[in-house]
């Protein structure tokens, strides 16, 4: 070897000289880069349209699950088997509470069970989220129709 370190003390102190001085040799290295004006201002810039954000390419994947979970539920509904469709059904609300053919299928599964109260509370809800689509008001509309003729139907028994 062409060097020898004397005594070990003195071998920590020359470790963390020559790490230095790397350090310092590649700092050298980098150069600085000016930095360009634009000339805007503040409010220039906050006044320029910014793009829009990118949207999801589909539903989401929660949005996904409750569908299939209402088409599970429907189906629960058509075999007339209304527990099993009620549990199904509110997975899928709390997967996509705004999806309202959710609540109206909920309303049948508490009908069918003869619970007017619990049907007229989801069919409210349905007809609230159900707004947009004339098929569907309709069905609602009916379905309210059905719960008040229940309820008058009860109060006779009585």
């Amino acid at each position: 070897m062409f060097w020898q370190i004397p005594h070990k003390h003195n071998a920590g102190m020359i470790c963390i000289t020559v790490v230095c001085l790397f350090v310092v040799a590649l700092t050298g290295c980098v150069k600085d880069s000016p930095v360009k004006e634009t000339g805007a201002s503040r409010e220039e810039i906050a006044s320029e349209k910014q793009p829009e954000p990118l949207k999801p390419a589909g539903p989401s994947p929660r949005a996904l699950a409750s569908l299939k979970l209402t088409d599970q539920g429907r189906r629960h509904i058509e075999t007339r088997e209304a527990d099993s469709a009620i549990r199904v059904l509110e997975q899928a609300i709390s997967l996509n509470p705004g999806n309202g053919q959710n609540y109206y299928y909920l309303s049948e599964a508490w009908l069918m069970k003869g619970f007017t109260a619990k049907a007229r509370q989801f069919n409210r809800l349905a007809k609230s989220h159900l707004t947009d689509d004339k098929d569907w008001e309709n069905l609602v509309t009916r379905q309210a129709e059905r719960i008040t003729q229940l309820e008058e139907k009860i109060k006779k028994s009585r």
